[in-house]
């Protein structure tokens, strides 16, 4: 704990549903949902247009389309997200050398180490020339929260949504924590709760008031001792610097349980090209390759399996996820797929072919307990937060054998940027019966563009790329 309030948090503003708001006039002050617009799709963010009818992050698609049936529901677009993310910890990285991110939209900092803050009155400076900063920078907002410790500064960015500053005086942290919910407390998600609820306990003061040994009793030592200096509004955990990813994946969910073996495989098979193709782009090779698999009754396998040497190659990785799928049972259809490469190294080993084709075995499975979908929420260090939202597409199509022939529609989704030759740069509104819809906008555009609609493979109209905000 610190004796001044220099540690902050910044929590972006319904970051990714803001910043297609800013990147479409048409779509500003209205309910904007973004996620996977599939059936088994789930709300990555909702605009705090959409939030008052009800709409949250992990919501299921089907409830908030229930819920909000006029509002813009956008598939996901990644890319553009990171490019505003590095802007934004670029900023991060000018208040100090300690910046730790937890998501695109999310980090704390020292600022301390910085040497910009040392009491209330330059901590409080530094946040707010971070925000106006941010808001010069992309267009957007974001809350901050300065305390004496990471916990603190959290809830206090919580505090100041949206687009607002709380700074919590170190001291105050007891009177501040007593009467709430023990869920504000990081490490304590539904089933804690609930755990603690039948035993009496549905406030921090009432954490604090067990005392230590009544914890650990009901939670374990290492639980127990943790929640109990939290409730007393102690955490001394320092801000981390950014370390090095440690794993590259992606995974799709699909509209319809896939029971076909041979669309099994060439999805999978897919899903290595594309994994393959992100590893590349972020400079690194991986020596272990994780295949996901959920299945119709929602149980989740994962196997890898451990090579010589990192590679990079995409045939090592797809013969490498085509051996872990031959050990996985697939009867009863599968919902998810995934591949994955970790085990993070900056150089390739040569020779990896032959490796491939020596055959190394499949090492255990890693686990079957239920993984995370795109947006769902995750209890972390940081406490109960949004995690990253993965870099998934939601499968339009419905399932058929392998081997189909034929042309295949070319599919729009929703959000998407495309540029036609006449028109120009737009983004999609919808699709559907073999036409798609365009709205011509800007980010910069004064008022709402125009609309028009083509045949979804009309020559004119290709994929886009995103503009930037600002500038």
């Amino acid at each position: 704990m610190r004796a001044a309030p220099t540690i902050l948090h910044l929590d972006m503003d319904a970051f990714f549903a803001a910043a297609e708001q800013a990147a479409k006039p048409s779509l500003r002050g209205k309910p904007v949902v973004v996620g996977g617009l599939g059936p088994r799709g789930v709300v990555a963010t909702a605009s705090y247009e959409a939030r008052r009818f009800g709409v949250h992050s992990a919501m299921p698609m089907g409830q908030a389309r229930r819920l909000a049936p006029n509002a813009a529901y956008l598939v996901p677009r990644f890319a553009f997200y990171r490019s505003i993310s590095e802007q934004v910890m670029e900023l991060l990285g000018r208040l100090s050398p300690l910046v730790e991110p937890l998501s695109l939209d999310e980090a704390f900092v020292d600022l301390e180490a910085g040497g910009v803050a040392d009491g209330s009155a330059s901590a409080r400076a530094a946040g707010e020339r971070l925000r106006a900063d941010i808001l010069a920078t992309t267009g957007l907002t974001g809350s901050v929260g300065l305390a004496g410790s990471k916990m603190i500064a959290k809830i206090a960015s919580e505090e100041a949504k949206p687009n607002g500053l709380v700074l919590i005086e170190p001291g105050t942290e007891r009177e501040l924590l007593g009467p709430r919910s023990v869920r504000i407390l990081p490490g304590v998600g539904p089933a804690t709760g609930e755990h603690l609820r039948r035993a009496g306990m549905t406030t921090v003061s009432d954490l604090a008031g067990a005392g230590e040994d009544e914890l650990v009793r009901l939670l374990g030592r290492a639980h127990g001792t943790s929640l109990y200096r939290m409730a007393q509004g102690y955490d001394d955990r320092p801000v981390v610097a950014e370390r090095d990813a440690k794993s590259v994946s992606v995974e799709d969910t699909f509209d319809v349980d896939l029971h076909d073996r041979v669309r099994i495989k060439v999805e999978v098979e897919r899903l290595a090209e594309r994994c393959v193709g992100r590893l590349r782009a972020s400079g690194h090779s991986g020596r272990t390759i994780v295949l996901k698999v959920r299945r119709y009754d929602f149980s989740t396998l994962t196997r890898s399996e451990t090579l010589r040497g990192p590679t990079d190659d995409p045939g090592v990785v797809r013969e490498a996820v085509g051996r872990l799928l031959e050990a996985v049972d697939t009867t009863g259809g599968v919902r998810l797929l995934g591949v994955g490469v970790s085990g993070l190294a900056d150089y390739t080993q040569e020779d990896l072919f032959a490796q491939a084709g020596a055959g190394v075995g499949p090492g255990a499975s890693l686990g079957s307990g239920e993984g995370s979908d795109a947006g769902d929420v995750a209890e972390g260090a940081g406490g109960p937060s949004r995690a990253p939202v993965a870099d998934t597409e939601d499968v339009q199509g419905v399932e058929g054998g392998g081997g189909a022939t034929g042309p295949v529609e070319r599919h729009w989704a929703p959000g998407r940027d495309v540029r036609h030759a006449v028109h120009g740069a737009g983004w999609v509104q919808g699709s559907g019966l073999g036409r798609v819809t365009v709205r011509f906008e800007e980010p910069g555009s004064a008022a709402p563009g125009r609309v028009r609609t083509f045949a979804v493979d009309d020559p004119d109209l290709e994929e886009g790329e995103p503009l930037p905000l600002v500038g």
